[in-house]
């Protein structure tokens, strides 16, 4: 059957960082919702160009656009035994139409963690976030600064502050997260698969309850 996982949580709560280290612990892909938009941008796609407005608004890309998106890329062949995904689905018709995709090949979502953290602390993180220009490493200037400020560690490209990590956005993405996403979280909680974790513990305390959700989930 494999792992299948939902991160849930608002943004700045440390899913990416979270799901990139599941992902290597299980041995399974992790799907960026933000990851696979910004690959089709740099590409220039019809579907890139069509979503950048919605992204750099801090807003929600269309549900179809979506959908296709990342159902393509489940549907490839390292995906066939589990993934983790990371930023999907964001609304009820994305989780509908996830299950769907995945009964078709007679799988489906095993364990959805909830990584919890306040207000205060997502807006704090997010705020203090860069990203590097040339190869994406992200910091975070109050908990994961580079050596030097404005440099990358990695590749010594420059750091920049993405559009939807300014405040005026980041308010705005967590209005959309409570109005969009959250009604998620009764959605896996009815199914039995939600289990919270608090998002405000170390780096490697977050991994550890996740890790133990998912081999509870085998169970």
């Amino acid at each position: 059957m494999g792992d299948f996982v939902v991160l849930l949580g608002p943004p700045g709560a440390g899913k990416g960082t979270q799901a990139e280290l599941l992902a290597q612990a299980l041995g399974v892909p992790h799907i960026s919702s933000g990851e696979l938009f910004r690959e089709h941008l740099s590409r220039g796609t019809a579907l890139g160009l069509l979503a950048r407005e919605y992204i750099e608004q801090g807003g929600l890309v269309p549900d179809d656009v979506t959908v296709g998106m990342v159902i393509e890329r489940l549907g490839q062949p390292d995906c066939h035994t589990g993934v983790i995904l990371d930023g999907f689905p964001r609304t009820l018709g994305q989780a509908v139409a996830l299950d769907g995709a995945l009964s078709q090949r007679g799988q489906h979502v095993t364990v959805v963690p909830l990584i919890q953290a306040r207000d205060e602390q997502v807006i704090r993180r997010l705020t203090a976030r860069r990203t590097c220009q040339s190869c994406e490493a992200v910091y975070n200037l109050v908990f994961n600064p580079p050596c030097v400020e404005g440099v990358c560690d990695a590749c010594g490209g420059k750091l920049y502050q993405r559009d939807d990590d300014n405040p005026e956005t980041v308010h705005h993405r967590l209005y959309t997260y409570y109005k969009e996403t959250a009604p998620l979280i009764g959605y896996y909680f009815a199914k039995g698969l939600l289990v919270e974790v608090n998002g405000e513990q170390t780096i490697e305390a977050v991994q550890a309850d996740l890790r133990a959700a998912v081999e509870a989930s085998r169970a």
